[in-house]
């Protein structure tokens, strides 16, 4: 039995709305729905939104105030979640998640610490110095771009999120925190499809991908 964390609370700046962006109308829909949707659609019912001040969770969702940073949210969201072995972490800004993604994260659970969605990297990726020289070509056949769902033996990420803010603040995702811990973490791939809506070029692809689906 699993229980989802939606982080939903994010001000969406980059987006240019007027509303926070989970809450921005997708393909006729707030765009944390289609995520909802897609948990109920693979048997995950206990769903705990983290919400930026003013916003109401969905109906069946049990809402609470979002932290300071995204790792926080998570912790917020974490305590005030049922009991459940394991648990799988979304962001709402990702609104083409499938079923699938869930229960695949949740599967490679078995023997790690936590499953986290990822994409192989397609494009070639050079590290560069401060000034922007070159430092040396990374071999992407070991690359992956890492995305959510990520799935946590509850254990695991309550341990790892027993940090400081400021480490909290650090992580761009849990599974670094998890890492961090000395924990093990399993890439299970994933899609670029499920991509992150950040920018209003984003919002209209994913309009339109998500038009496409319904047809």
């Amino acid at each position: 039995m699993a229980v989802a964390l939606l982080v939903a609370a994010g001000s969406g700046e980059r987006l240019g709305s007027t509303r926070p962006k989970a809450f921005v109308v997708l393909a006729g829909r707030p765009m944390l729905e289609w995520s909802v949707a897609a948990l109920r659609a693979a048997a995950i019912e206990q769903i705990v939104v983290a919400l930026p001040p003013g916003e109401a969770a969905p109906e069946g969702c049990l809402g609470v105030a979002g932290g300071a940073t995204r790792s926080e949210s998570v912790r917020l969201a974490l305590a005030a979640a049922p009991p459940a072995e394991q648990v799988v972490v979304h962001d709402a800004a990702r609104p083409l998640v499938r079923s699938q993604h869930f229960a695949d994260a949740l599967a490679a659970l078995a023997g790690a610490d936590a499953a986290i969605a990822a994409a192989p990297v397609a494009d070639t990726i050079k590290e560069a110095g401060p000034d922007r020289t070159v430092v040396r070509t990374l071999d992407r056949s070991r690359l992956w771009a890492i995305q959510t769902p990520q799935a946590f033996r509850r254990d695991a990420l309550e341990r790892a999120l027993d940090v400081d803010a400021a480490t909290l603040a650090r992580a761009t995702d849990d599974a670094w925190l998890v890492e961090r811990a000395g924990g093990t973490v399993r890439v299970v791939e994933s899609a670029p499809e499920n991509f992150k809506v950040t920018t209003p070029h984003d919002l209209k692809v994913a309009e339109l991908l998500l038009r496409e689906r319904r047809a």
